[in-house]
């Protein structure tokens, strides 16, 4: 179905950003092979809430405005703002070290809850779920949370040890279960009805991932393979409406028995040395920020096996749009659905990150090297003409383009994409190239003199 110019939104009645919303998100799906997905807008005091597709290629079962998808990392909001709601209560502060209640970080260099919440505090990104599906807490994060990137509030570096670690501190804060700290103190405040990977079954209705081949033109379910130890970083699933709940209480909207505008207002602060190069602008507590050059909004982008899923929440004006897909082609879905969303419902969502601009350069072989994040190899590698590949584990490298500031593009090499990558850093005393920050995390050069 082609898509029109919609008239100005000043002009526009509910009922037609409704239509339109449903018509895009509908047209969207069809062209990147998603089987299902909703999105839900709330700006002037209104929710727009739409669905499409199903949970299920294989059962073909609708999906519907309650369907819970699997957040990913949107999740790690969620046990960001639980432990905001203990410091709140006074249970414990931001500038605690983190050893004091998670022992197996307590030989490491101190580290502070909010280093934690807003990645850092220097930790590793964790091993692979497979690797860690028998693995207590304790065991996780002594065996693989203890060889920091870099000293505690140095820089940023993506870290889902780091929230397994909070997940720990909320347990022993609070005598519950992650799970059941989540449900009593966030979920159920918000009318979510609970819903994990882990655990028992949920009660509601599910979707479930697929992975959409573009070439084959095929789509096929896959299974969820989170480890029960990494909960408190992506087990959760959820609806859009209920992100909407979310996104409302971090903007100072939602329920007051979940968290003050205080409290809010604390998590959307940005945290010094919080530098998240592609992921976005500044990071706050459990949150992304996003500027671009106008208001500062607020969020966290998440995927699962064959989900991607969006929170985006704006404080001053109040709007929250929520996305959440079971492909994983949601990702430029969503991308593509949130630039029309000013045209169609007056909501500039900031856009996502693209390649640098500019005139990239070639001969940069002083960053080869093999660079390490906890189990995580980057390998560089420069050819005869100093052109960088960049291989993780092992893995068929991908070109580099790099800048002169020494920031980096991805190039896909199945498409020949440029993809936003990262950027190498220099070592402030000597100025060697020591350390690489790539997809948000950061990794130690291992082979200087």
């Amino acid at each position: 179905m082609p898509y029109a110019t919609p008239a100005p939104v000043t002009t526009r009645q509910p009922t037609q950003i409704r239509r339109l919303l449903q018509e895009r998100l509908e047209t969207l799906a069809r062209a990147h092979q998603v089987p299902g997905a909703q999105l839900a807008v709330h700006t002037g005091g209104l929710t727009y809430a739409v669905h499409a597709g199903v949970a299920d290629v294989a059962t073909e079962e609708p999906v519907g405005s309650g369907t819970a998808v699997p957040l990913g990392s949107v999740t790690k909001v969620y046990t960001a703002a639980v432990v905001m709601l203990l410091v709140a209560d006074g249970d414990l502060s931001l500038t605690d070290p983190v050893g004091t209640y998670v022992p197996e970080l307590a030989r490491l260099p101190r580290m502070t809850v909010r280093q934690l919440l807003s990645h850092t505090a220097g930790l590793p990104t964790g091993p692979d779920s497979d690797d860690a599906a028998a693995l207590t807490p304790a065991r996780y994060l002594s065996g693989h949370a203890t060889d920091l990137v870099c000293p505690p509030g140095s820089g940023f570096s993506y870290s889902n040890a780091g929230y397994v670690a909070a997940g720990r501190l909320i347990e022993e804060v609070t005598g519950m279960s992650w799970q059941e700290a989540v449900r009593a103190f966030l979920l159920e405040p918000l009318g979510t009805a609970p819903a994990f990977l882990t655990g028992p079954a949920p009660v509601r209705p599910v979707a479930r991932g697929h992975s959409a081949n573009a070439l084959t033109g095929r789509v096929r379910p896959v299974q969820q393979t989170l480890a029960p130890v990494e909960a408190p970083a992506g087990a959760l699933l959820a609806s859009a409406l209920d992100l909407i709940a979310l996104g409302r209480a971090l903007t100072g909207d939602g329920p007051r028995t979940v968290l003050t505008e205080e409290d809010a207002e604390e998590m959307r602060r940005p945290v010094p040395g919080a530098h998240p190069g592609v992921l976005a602008d500044a990071w706050g507590l459990g949150l992304a920020l996003f500027q671009d050059g106008g208001p500062q909004w607020c969020g966290h982008d998440g995927n699962a096996q064959g989900t991607s899923c969006f929170l985006r929440a704006e404080p001053d004006s109040g709007d929250v749009v929520a996305f959440t897909s079971n492909a994983n082609s949601g990702t430029a879905l969503w991308h593509e659905l949130a630039d029309d969303l000013d045209r169609i419902a007056g909501v500039s969502v900031p856009p996502a990150p693209g390649p640098r601009d500019g005139t990239p350069v070639r001969a940069l072989p002083q960053c080869a090297g093999t660079y390490r994040n906890g189990t995580v190899d980057y390998r560089v590698t420069a050819d005869e003409r100093g052109s960088l590949t960049l291989s993780v584990n092992g893995d068929s490298p991908a070109p580099l383009v790099c800048h002169p500031d020494l920031s980096c593009d991805l190039v896909d090499p199945a498409t020949g994409r440029r993809l936003p990558g990262g950027r190498f850093l220099r070592d402030p005393d000597t100025g060697a190239i020591d350390r690489l920050q790539i997809s948000g995390r950061m990794a130690r050069r291992t082979d200087l003199g």
